[in-house]
């Protein structure tokens, strides 16, 4: 009997505010996918999409899967789903901004436990500060045992430069709190102590999701017979493992966009182009350069709080294919409210009473779905203003992610798309290639951390402009 061939296909999903795509491919061929509504637990909407493309395979010729969730950037935005942190900073003490400073007061009430300031930490060239006060932490620890907190996030000035202070602290929290998930903030951000230490609050305040969002997606999968390695795209374009994603949920919050531009790419075969991902809720643009997006080297704003941890350089917009399209004041406004996932209920042209950019792009001929009919009464005017207000907003992001004025293709992506695809396509190349639906994961390769066998995140030493205000 001759030996079964070794697994070759792969399936990519990616969880968007509006659809859910999967897609099977072998090598660089779409042999199947599917698109889903995003249904509000997310689960439920990634084991639809499975279970409809691989009805079309024989699960034991599936290699790998490699999904990209918005459960985590979700969590942060909305401020549900997190738990309550234990923040330690090790600095001179007292601070003048404790932990948890200037964050929108919701997000805050959802992840403060309880903060611990302790003496100690390093100088910008990695010699000792001062001593690391044990004391005052092992009874500040054991007090927060006391509350049940678990989760704790451990950040000392330049540990960077030096981390000893935060390990060492990390091993008295460890025998305080036997359960503690640690998070130290050398693993994740750049020097800029604030910035540093909110991504590790963040990052801490997402793992008892990530422990449930892992869990389930291994069980979607081996509902479906599909024993194979589970990867999560993050915000580079590169892959982790679940095990990684456990203890770093916060570096998949940028992989929506980063999946739909290295698809976009690839697809496009341009691996230096500027891509514009039209959603159902939001535009995100960016620029790749060898087939990867562009890391930021500013302070990113996440859900209201300033971070510095690795994050790809992209725009976002608050128009897709599900915004609405209102008049006020005789302006035409696009947006940013969207009907989201339940456009095939709430869009005109799907039988609903709201005005949506999809119900604009059909009136005037640039798409076909739904039942055109409905939107054929539309006031011309109406929709030439209205496309003219997503061309020009586009048109002024894609012009902010250049860093040149040579000319570079500009890929259109997205169920949205078609909405945005003439003027702004004109105006910043000829010939650049306009793409739809969803595109599938393609030619990842293993992330820094998963090529040395531990989790080495620390991001290139790109200093945030500005980082450095708020200390080391």
């Amino acid at each position: 009997m001759p030996a079964r061939e070794r697994p070759r296909l792969r399936i990519g999903i990616d969880v968007g505010g509006t659809n859910t795509d999967a897609a099977v491919l072998d090598g660089t061929r779409v042999v199947a996918h599917a698109k889903c509504p995003t249904s509000p637990d997310v689960l439920t909407g990634v084991s639809a999409a499975l279970r409809a493309v691989t009805a079309a395979i024989d699960p034991a010729d599936v290699h790998s899967v490699v999904i990209g969730t918005t459960h985590f950037v979700n969590a942060i935005t909305q401020a549900r789903g997190l738990a309550p942190v234990l923040a330690i900073r090790i600095a001179s003490t007292p601070a003048p901004l404790p932990p948890f400073t200037d964050w929108p007061d919701d997000l805050a009430a959802a992840a403060r436990g309880a903060v611990i300031e302790v003496d100690g930490g390093h100088q910008f060239d990695g010699m000792p500060f001062t001593p690391l006060d044990l004391d005052h932490l092992r009874s500040r620890v054991a007090d927060a045992a006391a509350r049940g907190l678990a989760d704790v996030a451990i950040t000392a000035v330049f540990s960077p430069v030096n981390p000893d202070a935060e390990v060492r602290a990390q091993e008295e929290v460890v025998r305080g709190i036997p359960r503690a998930r640690v998070t130290l903030s050398h693993d994740l951000g750049r020097i800029g102590l604030l910035e540093r230490e909110n991504a590790a609050l963040l990052n801490a305040a997402l793992r008892p999701l990530a422990d449930r969002v892992v869990d389930g997606f291994l069980g979607a999968t081996g509902e479906l017979g599909l024993e194979v390695p589970i990867f999560l795209s993050q915000n580079d374009g590169t892959v982790m493992s679940l095990d990684t994603a456990r203890r770093f949920p916060i570096l998949t919050v940028a992989s929506g966009p980063t999946n739909s531009m290295r698809g976009a790419a690839v697809e496009a075969g341009a691996s230096d182009c500027v891509v514009v991902d039209v959603g159902g809720t939001t535009t995100d643009i960016g620029l790749l350069r060898g087939g990867f997006p562009r890391e930021s080297t500013l302070a990113v704003d996440l859900g209201g709080v300033r971070t510095n941890f690795r994050m790809p350089d992209v725009v976002s917009l608050g128009i897709g294919g599900g915004s609405l399209v209102t008049t006020e004041g005789g302006d035409v406004r696009v947006g940013p409210a969207s009907v989201g996932y339940e456009i095939t209920t709430r869009g005109m042209v799907f039988g609903g009473s709201e005005l949506t950019l999809t119900d604009v792009a059909v009136a005037a001929g640039r798409v076909v779905i739904g039942d055109p009919g409905r939107v054929a009464d539309l006031d011309p005017r109406l929709v030439e203003d209205a496309l003219r207000v997503v061309d020009e907003a586009v048109a002024d992001r894609v012009q902010r992610v250049r860093i040149d004025q040579s000319d570079i293709p500009v890929v259109l992506v997205g169920g949205g798309a078609p909405a945005a695809r003439d003027r702004g396509r004109r105006r910043e190349q000829r010939g650049a290639a306009t793409h739809r639906g969803g595109c599938q994961r393609d030619r990842r390769r293993p992330g820094r951390h998963q090529r040395r066998g531990r989790p080495d995140l620390h991001p290139r030493r790109t200093h945030a402009r500005g980082g450095d205000r708020s200390g080391p």
